[in-house]
């Protein structure tokens, strides 16, 4: 006989996408469109040491470089453009449209992306747009003293790509 937090569990997984899809910031929602995939994603986001407009060094985002799982399994990888690119060769470009600030001043932003382009032929062909939420870290604190020098800093982060219709 299945115990109350079981049955509680269950009835979580059962519920918990569309819920969640109703708790995400207007910023970054994506009404009328539909799941057609979503990972985890542990990597990096990669920062260098510029000269900011003011002329004072700083860190400026470069690229992120990320793993993307399912079940534990790596599925695909993240990277520069942003690409998404699958195991079985789909791959999507996004631009970002829409952000939302993370859970915490460490945490890089919430995104919605639209797909500007793809290629290959796979699981990510229909995708239209990506969004990027529940992340953690990713953000470099701290000075930086010689222009050209490269940081990164962990992130993970959850995917989702979506359709239209």
């Amino acid at each position: 006989m299945p115990t109350l937090k079981s049955l509680a569990l269950a009835i979580f997984a059962l519920t918990s996408a569309p819920a969640f899809a109703a708790e995400l910031p207007d910023t970054i929602a994506a009404p009328g469109e539909s799941v057609v995939l979503s990972v985890h994603a542990e990597g990096a986001q990669v920062y260098e040491c510029k000269a900011g407009t003011d002329g004072k060094l700083a860190w400026a985002f470069r690229e992120p470089i990320a793993t993307l799982l399912s079940e534990g399994k790596t599925i695909g990888r993240h990277y520069a453009g942003p690409n998404w690119e699958h195991a079985d060769g789909s791959a999507v470009v996004g631009k970002a449209v829409g952000n939302a600030p993370g859970a915490t001043a460490a945490d890089i932003p919430w995104l919605k992306l639209e797909v500007a382009s793809r290629r290959g032929s796979g699981v990510l062909t229909p995708v239209t747009t990506v969004q990027r939420i529940n992340t953690h870290g990713g953000k470099l604190d701290g000075a930086c003293d010689k222009a050209g020098e490269f940081r990164s800093a962990p992130y993970s982060a959850e995917y989702v790509f979506l359709r239209k219709g």
